[in-house]
């Protein structure tokens, strides 16, 4: 049974253990103000081991700790105290809205609701927070934008400049919270 839980700031070293890996077939382009789905061949390998490049167990740590460090949370999904899926929540983004910063589940644990459980935790936590909205900056592959979408997010009106000079490829996505689901 795998269970949602608040890890503490070193927990982050335990990254390695999802498998991101996939094989995407779809991808969006933000054009003329909306999605343009187009068909790719990206193969997506887990997290390389070694080093501290883009894309390495350790870069990732190094950029992604300091949202921890500055008030983030992390939550993680434990199957039998496996990490198979964490998020990374930043608050207070910019007034009113909050980030989900991180989602990644285990290419074997996808499709089971561990990403969605994520994201409504964060989501409560965001609230708690006081935040009115929650941004997300999500790969640009049809089921990643496809699950957001389907969690309530919509195309962000404007998006975040810092984070769309990170990520200009990325679907820059918005929540409304107060909005029911």
């Amino acid at each position: 049974m795998v269970v949602i839980t608040q890890l503490d700031k070193m927990a982050i070293a335990r990254i390695g253990e999802v498998d991101r890996s996939e094989h995407v077939t779809r991808a969006y382009v933000y054009q003329d103000g909306g999605l343009l789905l187009e068909e790719v061949d990206w193969r997506v390998p887990p997290w390389f081991v070694e080093g501290r490049g883009s894309h390495s167990v350790q870069g990732n740590i190094d950029d992604w700790a300091p949202l921890l460090e500055r008030d983030g949370v992390m939550l993680g999904a434990l199957d039998e105290g496996r990490l198979v899926g964490f998020a990374i929540y930043r608050p207070h983004l910019e007034e009113g809205m909050g980030q989900l910063a991180v989602l990644h589940v285990d290419c074997a644990h996808r499709g089971q609701g561990i990403g969605r459980a994520l994201t409504e935790q964060i989501v409560h936590l965001s609230q708690a927070h006081g935040e009115r909205r929650l941004y997300v900056s999500a790969t640009p592959s049809a089921p990643t934008v496809e699950f957001y979408r389907s969690c309530g997010f919509d195309l962000a009106e404007e998006v975040h400049p810092a984070l769309f000079a990170l990520e200009p490829e990325d679907v820059h996505l918005i929540r409304e919270l107060d909005r029911e689901r």
